[in-house]
């Protein structure tokens, strides 16, 4: 028996590593590629951020001088404003031309209010109401009588 790793149909080994390989050497890898290298700048900038604030904010883009960051919550937003001299200094001493930062909140996803509301029972006047409006939409009789009874 041979101990070589399975192989795909075009010999590459199949593997998820071997995949991601693959992709990035395609042109259409580039967002790919740059979405590996903000997550790389994240983990570079994790131990920069003030402790409290690591848990709660992401570094989401670069670009042209900006840092974006994505917090939490608004007060994360206001204490990551506070900390922006000490950010933009870090981007610098880690090799980005850093001069803008930017902040936003995400906002939780949640249940609409009225996705919780039970239904309530239709009233005998509204049924006959309901009924009476699509007794009004269905086709005319096509022997052109207006009683069908």
């Amino acid at each position: 028996m041979s101990d070589s790793k399975p192989r795909s149909p075009r010999g590459h080994p199949s593997t998820p590593r071997a995949a991601l390989e693959a992709l990035l050497a395609e042109p259409a890898g580039g967002p790919v590629r740059r979405a590996l290298w903000l997550d790389e700048l994240d983990q570079r900038f994790r131990p920069l951020l003030p402790p409290s604030l690591a848990a709660h904010a992401r570094l989401a883009n670069y670009e042209r001088g900006r840092l974006v960051f994505v917090v939490d919550a608004p007060v994360w937003r206001a204490k990551l404003r506070l900390a922006a001299p000490e950010l933009l200094d870090a981007a610098r001493s880690i090799g980005l031309d850093a001069a803008e930062l930017i902040v936003k909140t995400t906002t939780p996803v949640t249940a609409s209010p009225q996705s919780d509301r039970k239904a309530k029972p239709i009233s005998a006047a509204a049924l006959q109401a309901l009924q009476a409006a699509l007794a009004s939409l269905k086709e005319p009789d096509p022997s052109g009588s207006k009683d069908a009874t």
